[in-house]
């Protein structure tokens, strides 16, 4: 299944994508499962599926508002440096990282597919990372690698947006660079893992109004799924409904010589041939 979240008119639903549009899942089983955290939370994906068999879409997909597929996560994890060759870009003759690197983005800082994402007033330097996102469906800690896959509900992407002059403000830390509001995306969907297997292999393209910037393979991670799942759920519990943005290809604008920082009215997509492409256009902060 694919599942999202979004507004009509002006209302928090949520329901699955079918081919010709919407089937509204919020008016079908909302009473039980009111957003699509609690549906995944409550192991109702049983429940979604007898929802949508024979029903004609309630909406067409052009006419909603998309919302990240889990607008409130507890935690939205992200990966940095995790594909080969990202450490190379640093070109700081670094080791290899023993351990992934690791930050968190705030529920703010994110929008969904199809709405502008915001170039901040305060800066030039906003940059696009395209990556796979594994969204949790099973609590744990401690959750050993060949349990891990277990514990992933489904996958969507993210333009991990960076505002790279903000990135090292403090001497040890990323957040503020990561965490302008409205500056990345998520979506347009969570597809589930009986149709997206997240052993993969899954590709990650991004285009910047048409050209690809970035291309890979999760096959060249250096930290792949279930080593960050083992990873994480040593010293934090894992919930229903939490994303692991899972790490960005080289090719990132900051990396291009000379550096191509994304402009108001660019069009940047995200592509996952598994997962669909998340597609957003560069609006000047209001």
């Amino acid at each position: 299944m694919r599942l999202l979240s979004y507004l009509s008119n002006g209302q928090p639903r949520f329901g699955a994508a079918v081919p010709g549009g919407v089937v509204d899942l919020s008016s079908r089983i909302g009473s039980k499962f009111p957003d699509l955290r609690t549906l995944i939370a409550g192991d109702g994906l049983e429940a979604a599926r007898a929802a949508i068999a024979g029903q004609a879409p309630d909406h067409a997909l052009g006419d909603l508002t998309l919302r990240s597929p889990i607008p409130a996560p507890e935690k939205l994890w992200c990966i940095g440096v995790n594909y080969r060759d990202r450490n190379a870009e640093y070109k700081d003759n670094s080791d290899l990282p023993k351990y992934p690197s690791l930050f968190v983005r705030n529920p703010s800082s994110v929008v969904g597919s199809g709405q502008p994402i915001e170039k901040p007033k305060i800066s030039e330097q906003l940059d696009y990372e395209g990556e796979l996102v594994i969204v949790i469906g099973k609590a744990g800690r401690h959750i050993p690698r060949e349990r891990a896959f277990d514990h992933i509900f489904g996958m969507t992407l993210c333009n991990e947006g960076s505002v790279r002059d903000w990135l090292h403000h403090g001497k040890f830390n990323v957040t503020q660079g990561k965490n302008f509001d409205r500056s990345g995306s998520v979506g347009p969907w969570i597809v589930t893992s009986d149709e997206c297997d997240p052993r993969g292999p899954h590709d990650i393209v991004t285009r910047v109004n048409g050209e690809v910037r970035q291309s890979d393979s999760t096959e060249r991670l250096m930290f792949p799924f279930d080593f960050l799942i083992a990873y994480l759920s040593t010293f934090a519990t894992l919930k229903p409904g939490d994303m692991i943005a899972t790490g960005t290809p080289t090719g990132a604008g900051a990396r291009l010589d000379p550096p191509r920082w994304l402009k108001v009215g660019d069009v940047v997509e995200v592509e996952s041939s598994r997962i669909g492409t998340l597609r957003n256009v560069v609006a000047a902060e209001a």
